[in-house]
């Protein structure tokens, strides 16, 4: 079998996204055959090649899973938690695949989420260049004004720059939102600028995929449609 990249495969054993391998590579948390690489490009055997982050073996996956999860609110977009706070790894646990997130929602956030093993798609899906728009469900204290949702449409100014929705409508007891960016709490900040107190935040979609009747704390498969190119 021909060599490949070391992120390559670690990212396609599910340790991560290829982007996180590459900073474990970096931070000296792979070796290879006993020895620590930490350059990027390193071309490795995957199957004669004895792998290891943080000691602790990976092996090369021949089948790879995709599944959308509604994550509660008050759950921690995380597989683990040193603080024992509950988070996504726990509904997870009996599964012997090597699951990770892709992206994240802030804890006090619910909604759609996306699991996988296969770091290409991983990539994919959340780099803001292959423009898969998500899509929120925004409940609020507040009278929600057609002025406002025009604002976000055309564009707001935040601490780290302008955010514009892609598009926006009023729904009951709120609005829906579409962006294209995954800035740190931007849907929460967007509605701040009309001042807005958000009681509650559901992401519903994110590309093709969909949230559909999932409730909080299931999960399903994705299809193959889904799975294939956004």
């Amino acid at each position: 079998m021909a060599e490949i990249r070391l992120q390559k495969f670690l990212a396609d054993a599910g340790v991560a996204s290829r982007r996180k391998c590459e900073e474990l590579i970096e931070d000296g948390r792979v070796k290879v055959n006993g020895k620590t690489l930490r350059v990027l490009g390193s071309k490795i055997d995957p199957l004669n090649s004895q792998v290891e982050v943080d000691n602790k073996p990976i092996r090369a996956i021949t089948s790879k899973t995709y599944i959308a999860f509604y994550k509660p609110r008050g759950i921690l977009s995380t597989m683990s938690d040193d603080r024992g706070r509950s988070c996504i790894g726990d509904y997870f646990v009996d599964r012997s695949d090597r699951l990770f997130h892709v992206g994240r929602l802030d804890k006090e956030s619910e909604g759609l989420i996306l699991l996988t093993n296969d770091g290409d798609w991983s990539q994919q899906i959340s780099h803001p260049s292959h423009g898969a728009e998500k899509t929120y469900q925004v409940f609020v204290e507040e009278v929600v004004t057609r002025p406002m949702l025009a604002k976000l449409e055309r564009g707001v100014r935040l601490e780290d720059g302008l955010a514009r929705a892609e598009k926006v409508r009023l729904i009951p007891g709120g609005f829906e939102i579409e962006i294209h960016e995954g800035r740190n709490q931007i849907v929460r900040r967007m509605a701040a600028t009309q001042g807005l107190t958000v009681l509650r935040l559901k992401r519903t979609q994110i590309g093709k995929i969909h949230l559909g009747e999932l409730k909080p704390g299931k999960w399903r498969y994705l299809s193959t449609v889904e799975t294939t190119k956004q």
